[in-house]
């Protein structure tokens, strides 16, 4: 007897192959047959003629360490059809922690307030922090979570273990190095799938110092890479400061070097597409290009929908890494918006956001293209919603000018929202182009990160509605191979990723006429009441993670059958040729 019974529904089984009309069974967890007009008895059944059957997606690229312990069922990921995540990215992860240095906890809840946008509340609250080893952290999730998720080891928590306060900063000793590389071994011997670090610029720890692993050399780097190689079904993700715009010659060469070394694909985060900066997207290819040429194998993940990021000139955001306003931005607020509102002070602020040292932070200075968010005082009612540039010609002001007096009646709280400069037909074309190379996959999300600031955890759901409603730059059955197949298959999930008989039932039901995600709004219902960006499933009927309803109509149904996916038992290692 099957368990489950999905009658009539349209399949698109992740392969890419053509969408077909069949019935689908569970069993035990798995897909046990896949065919029309099956007449074996099935505890329950549903109808689904008109509707949409498609694997679980799998996000590649999220933070969800933390808040599985307090959120199981990785909200909004899933209510969007995610039924699978790879977390423990960027170099950050939240084990292993040295049993003698009690004080390293409260060190990597700083640390990811600070570097991933988390609460420091939610961190301190959610999570109960009773680990040491990073076997140990996977067991405190396993049996408790909702969706499948497996785990990088973050470099940074095995410098930090080893060096202590010495890891940012310091160099490793041989014995040190010895026992970085034991540790990271005992980690993938418990399933961790492998090694994630950063060597970004943008990244620095709770006191604002850089990241642990900013301080690695490629030495270093190229041992662990190395350490990959000798576990089964493991990988590398990696993130350096070109990855916001434009690679080093020498950041090329490092991802070319710890792939080859590793055997293993690496993946990095994110690949922006922007027409307006043709050359971008040929530059950062090269690594891909000169990863298959040395055996080893780069991909870029990047975002098939616009995810914008919210700007606050009242905490910590990306106008605080523009040279010369993070000492202005850091004040007390008095002081700060003392100093913002000096002319001269602006002037300067806007000289530098200009030049050439801002970099890739230019695009976010173009203030009249801003559109106001929430606002807090009456001073400022009516403005919610109001593109800054008409708000500033009404009031015969600079667009910064008016931002700053908006935000100052504010006390520095408003919301501020630039507007995406890449939203014209030249870049979406360039995207669907960019899409079809063999080392870019989409991903990307961060979810579980930067929590009131963006949410890319809907991506799946807005990407499908704008294939199938919208500009249609990809046919369905391609879209649901971007979002299942093909992450599983660099990830080297068993069974995973399509809809086939004896693959594990993560599945999607949805509605093609109406798929879709809702306006990201702030909702305060983390722990500590702390506030983040919510966004609501449309169109999204069922979804089940190993054979379980984990989703009806947009809301959760409180089961919580998914796996920790370990390395070696759950995944298989992919070949880089």
């Amino acid at each position: 007897m099957l368990d489950h019974l999905i009658q009539g529904a349209t399949v698109v089984d992740g392969t890419g192959a053509a969408a077909r009309v069949a019935d689908v069974g569970i069993r035990d967890g798995r897909v046990a047959v896949v065919a029309p007009g099956v007449t074996e008895a099935a505890r329950t059944r549903e109808e689904a003629h008109g509707l949409v059957l498609a694997p679980g997606f799998v996000d590649p690229h999220t933070h969800y360490d933390a808040q599985l312990f307090w959120d199981p069922y990785a909200t909004p990921s899933l209510n969007h059809g995610v039924t699978t995540v790879a977390g423990g990215n960027c170099g950050f992860t939240l084990a292993p922690l040295n049993p003698e240095r009690p004080e390293d906890a409260d060190y990597t809840r700083r640390m990811m307030s600070k570097v991933e946008g988390m609460s420091l509340v939610a961190l301190e609250e959610g999570a109960p922090w009773s680990w040491h080893s990073f076997g140990e952290y996977l067991d405190a999730l396993e049996g408790r979570i909702a969706v499948n998720a497996g785990f990088m080891v973050g470099h940074c928590a095995l410098r930090r273990y080893v060096m202590g306060a010495d890891a940012v900063g310091g160099q490793p000793s041989a014995a040190q190095m010895e026992r970085m590389l034991a540790l990271f071994h005992e980690a993938m011997d418990a399933g961790a799938w492998g090694l994630s670090t950063t060597q970004s610029s943008t990244h620095s720890d709770g006191d604002g110092k850089p990241v642990a692993s900013r301080h690695a050399g490629p030495a270093e780097l190229l041992a662990l890479s190395r350490a990959v190689a000798e576990h089964e079904g493991t990988q590398l993700e990696a993130i350096v400061a070109g990855c916001l715009d434009q690679f080093s010659d020498a950041e090329i060469d490092l991802f070319v070097d710890m792939s080859a070394a590793a055997g293993r694909p690496l993946n990095w985060n994110v690949l922006t597409i922007d027409a307006a900066v043709p050359e971008r997207v040929p530059r950062q290819l090269v690594a891909s290009e000169r990863a298959r040429k040395a055996g080893g194998r780069v991909v870029a993940l990047t975002m098939p929908i616009l995810t914008p990021m919210n700007m606050s000139l009242g905490t910590f955001c990306a106008l605080n890494l523009i040279p010369g306003w993070g000492e202005i931005l850091g004040l007390p607020i008095p002081e700060r918006i003392a100093k913002l509102r000096d002319p001269d002070v602006r002037g300067e602020m806007l000289r530098r956001a200009g030049s050439k040292e801002a970099g890739v932070f230019r695009r976010l200075t173009n203030f009249g293209r801003y559109v106001i968010g929430d606002t807090y005082s009456p001073e400022n009612e009516g403005l919610t919603g109001r593109v800054v540039r008409d708000i500033a010609a009404e009031r015969g002001q600079e667009p910064f000018e008016c931002i700053v007096e908006i935000c100052a009646n504010d006390r520095m709280r408003t919301v501020l929202w630039p507007m995406p400069t890449d939203n014209d037909p030249d870049s979406w074309a360039l995207r669907a182009e960019t899409w079809s190379h063999e080392d870019v996959m989409l991903g990307g999300s961060d979810a579980g990160a930067h929590l009131d600031r963006m949410c890319g955890a809907p991506y799946t759901t807005r990407f499908l509605g704008d294939c199938l409603r919208g500009r249609r730059l990809m046919g369905l059955e391609q879209a649901v191979k971007m979002l299942t197949d093909d992450p599983a298959r660099l990830f080297g999930l068993r069974e995973r990723g399509r809809i086939a008989e004896g693959f594990h039932a993560d599945l999607v039901l949805f509605d093609p006429e109406r798929i879709d995600a809702g306006k990201a709004t702030l909702v305060h219902d983390l722990p500590g009441d702390s506030p983040r960006l919510d966004s609501k499933a449309i169109g999204v009927n069922a979804v089940w993670v190993n054979g379980v309803e984990v989703i009806r109509g947009d809301v959760v149904t409180g089961a919580v059958p998914g796996t920790v996916l370990r390395s070696g038992r759950d995944t298989r290692t992919v070949s880089t040729r």
